[in-house]
């Protein structure tokens, strides 16, 4: 297996609280780690105009797993935060890190 960082983009359509940031990266937080953060990498990045990102790490046999994987954790926990689809539509994902024992 390899870790791969995982960069989602995404955009809030109607905004977003602090608070609301911080729960979803607590529902997040398993997923960032040492790679990650070895890398200066913040798990969520909010812009001004509502555009954001989040960079978590999965675990997976190939990278096109890995984006599926780090999509259905990001979507899962939007939801479980209170966001559906249309309130912060996903763009595509794109892999930023690999870690490989290989």
């Amino acid at each position: 297996m390899t870790t791969f960082v995982i960069t989602v983009p995404g955009t809030f359509v109607a905004g977003v609280s602090e608070a609301s940031c911080a729960t979803l990266e607590g529902k997040l937080a398993g997923q960032h780690t040492d790679l990650s953060e070895s890398e200066g990498l913040d798990l969520l990045t909010v812009n001004e105009d509502g555009t954001f990102s989040i960079r978590l790490e999965v675990e997976a046999g190939d990278r096109y797993q890995a984006e599926l994987d780090a999509v259905g954790l990001v979507s899962t926990a939007l939801q479980e935060t209170g966001f559906s689809e249309d309130d912060a539509p996903l763009g595509t994902p794109a892999v930023t890190g690999i870690d490989s024992d290989l």
